[in-house]
């Protein structure tokens, strides 16, 4: 939805009222995943997608028709092989999407917001004790609010969902033993992307992290490497060396940290306090013959095999290039890997025959 956000205020510019449809449930090969949304206004013009094809014109039909009714509904759609191109569900995948009349507020505010939240939405339920479209909001610091017991129910199944960056949907159960399905719906934080030395490889990393999405802060404690001609499209840059960098920045379990200086006098006290910090990926540059070096004196500042378990040197995952742009490919393959508890294999061979 944070996509759609420019799109959301040109539709309803005009007053015109604007629905939304949002995957809550994908099997198969559909393109797009979990939280993917939709947005309709009832004249038919729409923004966004949840498919790859003509699903869209059914689901906007469907939004128009809440509109009117003024209530959400449940609608799935699949589709077999031979049609697969024909609807743009590749591979004949299903989907089942949760069709408003309005975008509601707590999705906007948690879309306009910094992130770390959690919108549980009820989808479908047989029990007088809630209806589809009531929700509850999920903070990761564990506050909730919500509308009657929904929150209680959701807490710990949406700080899971929020810790995968993964929206997904959850089966309980309502006060009076019916069955509810409530689809969890995540915005997390933008991450920030940590890269202490302003070596070339920087230079080729930092565009394709903001590509994906990422705040990217470069930091050194020499001038020259630090500089606007060097890093035009960083979104800080900072001279400065490790301690007081990383105190300026903030270390927490949304940064990832790449340590390319390749200079013991930068990369020991960087790592020493990444390694210290929440960081969910931690890299540095160098051979294995380096690392064995750094670990050893890693070792003699404390620091036990279980922590050095966090540390990913060499950096990267094995790609087969040695350029500049290769090697920061195989970091952003790397992290991204970390960040979504991927396997690091190739897709085919994790797809049966």
């Amino acid at each position: 939805m944070r996509d759609l956000l420019t799109d959301y205020q040109l539709l309803k510019a005009d007053g015109t009222p604007v629905g939304r449809a949002v995957v809550t449930s994908v099997w198969g090969s559909a393109p797009r995943a979990e939280g993917a949304s939709l947005l309709a206004t009832a004249d038919g013009r729409i923004a966004g997608s949840i498919s790859g094809g003509c699903v869209e014109s059914a689901a906007a039909h469907e939004i128009k028709e809440a509109i009117q009714r003024g209530t959400p509904v449940m609608v799935s759609y699949g589709v077999t092989h031979e049609r697969a191109w024909e609807v743009g569900l590749a591979c004949g995948g299903t989907i089942k999407v949760f069709v408003q009349p309005v975008v509601p507020p707590e999705i906007l505010a948690a879309a306009q917001g910094a992130g770390g939240v959690v919108v549980a939405t009820v989808i479908t339920t047989t029990s007088s004790a809630c209806k589809p479209g009531d929700s509850a909001v999920v903070q990761e610091n564990g506050v909730v609010t919500s509308q009657g017991w929904i929150g209680e129910a959701v807490r710990d199944a949406g700080l899971a969902a929020l810790g995968r960056e993964a929206s997904t949907t959850l089966e309980t159960k309502a006060p009076d033993g019916s069955p509810v399905t409530i689809f969890l719906e995540v915005f997390p934080r933008q991450p920030k992307l940590v890269i202490f030395g302003g070596v070339h490889i920087a230079m080729a990393l930092v565009p394709l992290a903001r590509s994906l999405g990422y705040r990217t802060i470069v930091a050194d404690g020499r001038q020259a490497f630090v500089t606007r001609e060097r890093f035009p499209s960083a979104d800080e840059l900072l001279v400065a060396w490790p301690e007081e960098a990383f105190a300026k920045i903030g270390i927490d379990n949304a940064t990832y940290v790449c340590v390319l200086s390749h200079d013991p006098k930068f990369d020991d006290p960087a790592l020493d306090l990444a390694l210290r910090s929440a960081a969910p990926y931690i890299g540095a540059i160098g051979s294995r013959k380096t690392q064995a070096a750094r670990r050893k004196r890693l070792h003699a500042e404390g620091f036990s095999d279980a922590d050095l378990v966090r540390l990913h040197g060499p950096i990267g995952l094995d790609l087969g290039g040695r350029n500049p742009v290769e090697t920061a490919l195989a970091i952003m393959a790397e992290i991204t890997m970390v960040r979504y508890g991927g396997s690091g294999r190739a897709l085919a061979q994790l797809q049966p025959a």
